[in-house]
C-alpha cells in the first residue's frame, strides 16, 4: 500500500531505528522528576552534560581575567563550605572555583563541578551569607539538572544548535547558545539564563544548602532587595521568566520555616563557616 514502510526492508529498518531510540528517551525521561517533583525532560547522560560544562568552563576562563589572591580565596572558602554538603550520590568528586574579573553582578555553577563567581557580585553580596545564597542558588541548578532540561529541549525544538559541534569547540553561535543553555548568563545565546520554575525551584534548594552548610538563610532576603536594587527597574512578573522580586521572597520566607530549623541545627554541631575574615 502507498505510503507506508516495508518493515522487512532493511532501509527501512534503519530509517525507523534512530525515531524509535529518540523516542525511547523521551518516553523515559519524562518519567524523570527535579527534586521538588516536576517532571523534566532530560536526555542526556550526566556524563554528557560535564563534558559540556568543563568545555564552557575551560572558554570562560579565556575570556575573563580570572582573579586570585584575597578575593579568590573568601570565594572558595564559601563555595566549599556549600559544596560540602551536596550529596556523594550526584558524583562530583570535587568543584572548581574562579573568580572572573568582570563588574556584572553575576554568578554561575556547571555540570561537572565548575562555579565561577564574577567581582561585581561581591559588591552586591555584602557578607558571607549573601554569598553563600547565591552559589547555593547556582548548584541547586546542577543538582536538578535544569541545564539537561534546556538543552534537551533546544536540541528537539532548534535544528540550529548542532550539540556535537558545539561541544567540539564551542566556537561561533552554536557555542554560545550552549554556554547560555547551561547558565553562564543571557550575553550567551538568545535565551535567558533559567526559567521561572528553574529559578523558584533553585531559591529553594539553594537555601536548604547553604543552612545545612551553616550559613543563615534569613541572609536570602537581604541579598535579593541588594540585587532589585542593583538592577533597577524590572518588568512586570508575567513579562519575565523570573520570580517578581515579591513572589521570590514571599517563597523564600515561607522557606524560612524548615531552613531556620537546619541552620540552627548545623551551627549546634560545628557547621560555623568563617569567611569574611579572608575579605
Amino acid at each position: 500500500m502507498p505510503g507506508l514502510l516495508d518493515l522487512s526492508s532493511p532501509r527501512a529498518l534503519r530509517r525507523l531505528l534512530p525515531l524509535a531510540a529518540l523516542a525511547a528517551s523521551v518516553t523515559l525521561s519524562a518519567c524523570a522528576s527535579s527534586p521538588l517533583g516536576r517532571s523534566q525532560l532530560t536526555l542526556y547522560s550526566d556524563q554528557e552534560l560535564e563534558k559540556m560544562g568543563e568545555a564552557s568552563f575551560s572558554k570562560y576562563q579565556q575570556e575573563l581575567p580570572v582573579v586570585e589572591g584575597r578575593q579568590d580565596a573568601y570565594v572558595s572558602c564559601v563555595a566549599d563550605a556549600v559544596t560540602a554538603k551536596v550529596p556523594a550520590s550526584y558524583g562530583i568528586s570535587g568543584w572548581q572555583v574562579k573568580v572572573f574579573e568582570d563588574e556584572s553582578a553575576n554568578a554561575f555553577a556547571l555540570p561537572g563541578g565548575y562555579i565561577g563567581v564574577n567581582t561585581g557580585l561581591l559588591e552586591v553580596a555584602e557578607n558571607q551569607d549573601q554569598l553563600a545564597t547565591v552559589i547555593g542558588h547556582e548548584i541547586a541548578h546542577v543538582l536538578a539538572r535544569h541545564a539537561n532540561e534546556r538543552v534537551s529541549t533546544q536540541s528537539l525544538t532548534s535544528a540550529g544548535l548542532s550539540l556535537t559541534q558545539a561541544l567540539a569547540g564551542l566556537e561561533g553561535t552554536g557555542g554560545d547558545q550552549l554556554m547560555g543553555l547551561l547558565g553562564m548568563g543571557a550575553e550567551y545565546g538568545v535565551l535567558k539564563p533559567f526559567s521561572r520554575s528553574h529559578e523558584s525551584e533553585a531559591d529553594l534548594l539553594g537555601l536548604d544548602l547553604m543552612a545545612e552548610a551553616g550559613f543563615d538563610p534569613r541572609a536570602s532576603i537581604k541579598l535579593w532587595a541588594n540585587m532589585n536594587a542593583a538592577g533597577g527597574a524590572q518588568p512586570p512578573v508575567w513579562m519575565s521568566t523570573h520570580p517578581s522580586d515579591e513572589q521570590r521572597m514571599a517563597a523564600l520566607n515561607e522557606r524560612l520555616e524548615t531552613a531556620l530549623p537546619t541552620y540552627q541545627q548545623a551551627r549546634a554541631v560545628g557547621e560555623k563557616p568563617n569567611c569574611d575574615r579572608l575579605r
